[in-house]
């Protein structure tokens, strides 16, 4: 059966950035720049974005485009004389279901504050009249059933139509609309009383504020947001590198895709703190700053309740784009498996993620006295670490080694596949670099995020 390939240039941009654009760009980066001091945070996640990300996301596109294959036969077609990096590829395989065990599920929440938020649920809510809604939205299982099971069936219809048709031509309108939306609302945050102080502490360093949050600690999770918000290790980017031709350089399109990443990143800080500093609300008020602190902020802005539809519009958009690349991947490994058609396999991998998407949405609600890591942790918790902390970056650990070694695919034949065609290439000095420094710092990436969990374990058995 013939690959299948994307129409257009564009179409591979938006799909990539796509799986890279996600709730952790619009509701993560937000909370951690407010939490770590501002601008100074900015600053380093943006060097953390050039030195690490770009380069195992070049990687990726490399291995997806030569092997034309899913991570669960890439390693087995490019290199078939080592079969032990095929271990790699099922993990990977495994790893995107878990993501999307519980991505489902917050996307549903997406989903549901933009309905809410549309019929005006939230007019007329003091600060804890929001808290609560949010509280018992948590608290109702089948609503979130529901908003899940909806955006689950969506996506795999999206999927299921194919490639092109389906998958590239609603993505390429979905993320322009978001793209669009966030100007609209970035614009309108400029104008806003406290415009001028959200943006200072936003966009210009201040390393006193740096200092307040630890130094470390801001370098580690600018590090770690730099790292995680393009979603690498798990094959996520490597399967639209396989439906990839072969006319443009892979470097300078993982350039494309981190640029188009970190716009939307930015843009939601511009909508974010100037509303911030207006309204009083805190900066590092952490994960709850969109669910319960923002309603209030549209309670208060002219056409609130527009601003806020659109918003949460946008944000459904930001989480819908990372699950229909992800499911793309779950698809293309399962028909690379078993040999199913693409109709086939969307309604058999449907079924299976629905009911794999229960523990999450039952972790709020009737299993929340399951804390795997203490008091309010739940099963999103627990997940999220299994993929976050060590999925990808071991997994990105694997593409590096593979790529710059000749117990692998080699750094001659990932130069060779990563510059083919026009743009911008590797370059034989970064040779050193991505073979010897880039290992170390994914592997201090993976042990500063596992730490605090064998020490939380630690104490639990000293007990």
């Amino acid at each position: 059966m013939a690959r299948e390939k994307l129409g257009s240039r564009l179409g591979f941009i938006l799909l990539s950035a796509g799986c890279a654009i996600g709730i952790g760009n619009v509701w993560k980066f937000p909370w951690m720049v407010g939490q770590n001091g501002g601008g100074a945070f900015v600053l380093i996640y943006l060097f953390f974005l050039l030195v690490m990300g770009i380069p195992v996301m070049t990687m990726e596109f490399a291995l997806g485009r030569a092997s034309q294959k899913s991570m669960t036969r890439l390693y087995q077609t490019l290199t078939p004389d080592k079969p032990a990096w095929k271990a790699h590829g099922y993990l990977s395989m495994v790893g995107n279901v878990i993501l999307m065990m519980f991505y489902t599920c917050v996307s549903g929440w997406m989903l549901k504050y933009f309905v809410d938020m549309a019929r005006g649920s939230f007019t007329g809510l003091d600060t804890n009249g929001v808290a609560a809604h949010f509280g018992n939205m948590l608290s109702d299982p089948t609503s979130l059933i529901i908003y899940a099971l909806i955006v689950t069936i969506l996506g795999f219809v999206v999927c299921g139509i194919g490639v092109q048709n389906g998958l590239e031509r609603v993505t390429k309108i979905m993320m322009l609309a978001l793209l669009v939306i966030m100007v609209v609302l970035a614009i309108n945050g400029f104008t806003l009383d406290g415009a001028k102080e959200g943006l200072k502490f936003y966009l210009v360093p201040n390393f006193e504020n740096m200092k307040a949050a630890g130094i470390g600690n801001v370098v580690v999770a600018a590090m770690n947001q730099a790292f995680f918000t393009l979603s690498l290790g798990i094959g996520s980017m490597a399967i639209f590198g396989s439906y990839l031709n072969r006319d443009r350089a892979l470097m300078g399109e993982a350039v494309n895709v981190a640029v188009l990443d970190t716009f939307v990143a930015i843009t939601s800080g511009l909508i974010i703190f100037p509303a911030c500093y207006t309204y009083h609300v805190a900066v590092d008020n952490g994960p709850s700053l969109i669910f319960i602190t923002l309603p209030n902020v549209f309670n208060n802005l002219p056409l609130g309740r527009v601003w806020g539809t659109l918003f949460f519009l946008f944000m459904t958009f930001a989480a819908f784009s990372t699950v229909l690349a992800v499911f793309e991947n779950i698809i293309a490994c399962t028909m690379d498996i078993t040999g199913w058609s693409r109709k086939k396999t969307c309604v058999i991998d449907g079924v299976a993620m629905a009911v794999l998407s229960l523990p999450c949405i039952l972790g709020f609600n009737v299993l929340a006295g399951f804390t795997p890591f203490g008091a309010g942790s739940n099963v999103l918790d627990l997940e999220d670490f299994i993929v976050s902390n060590i999925l990808l970056p071991l997994g990105s650990l694997c593409f590096v080694i593979y790529c710059t070694n000749r117990f692998g695919f080699g750094w001659d034949k990932f130069v060779e596949e990563a510059n083919q065609g026009k743009g911008f290439k590797v370059k034989g000095w970064m040779r050193l670099y991505m073979k010897y420094i880039l290992p170390i710092i994914v592997i201090a990436l993976f042990v500063v995020g596992v730490i605090p969990k064998i020490q939380y374990f630690i104490g639990l058995i000293g007990a």
